[in-house]
Parts: structure tokens; C-alpha cells; sequence
């Protein structure tokens, strides 16, 4: 996959992320590392499991990469609530 697929990838997933969570986006740039983290957790994930993991710009690695954003957003809304 190319640059620009990974980030277009990393924004659409960091973004349906933040809004299934939050509500609201975390901005762009977030959004954008958000999602790509996501995509990299979310292949790991699926991959330890016997799914394939990101297989290029479509809905399947979407789906993949908004789990493993969600994953990640979760984690790090508890990690500041405990620091709270």
C-alpha cells in the first residue's frame, strides 16, 4: 500500500474510531496516528487469530483498522483517567 493509502486508511479508521467513542474527533492529525496505529494493532490482532490482517484500501482493512483504533482509544482513555 502507498503513503497516501495509509494515511487516507489511518484517517477514515482514527475518525469512525473517535466517533464511536467519543462522539466527536480527536482532530485531524490524531485521528490520522490514531488510525494507522490502529490499522498496525488491528492486523496484529486479526492476524494472532488466523484473519488476515490489512490487505490494501478497502472495507475489510477498514473494519480491521477501526478495531484496532477503538482498542487503542479505550486504552488510552483509561490510562488518563487513572492519571486523573
Amino acid at each position: 500500500m502507498s503513503f497516501f493509502a495509509w494515511l487516507l486508511l489511518g484517517l477514515i479508521a482514527g475518525l469512525t474510531a473517535s466517533k464511536i467513542l467519543n462522539r466527536s474527533g480527536q482532530g485531524l492529525v490524531l485521528d490520522i496516528v490514531l488510525g494507522m496505529l490502529g490499522a498496525i494493532i488491528g492486523g496484529s490482532l486479526f492476524t494472532a487469530f488466523g484473519l488476515s490482517g490489512i490487505t490494501g484500501l478497502n472495507l475489510y482493512s477498514i473494519l480491521v483498522a477501526v478495531v484496532g483504533a477503538s482498542l487503542l482509544l479505550m486504552i488510552y482513555h483509561g490510562i488518563a483517567r487513572a492519571s486523573q
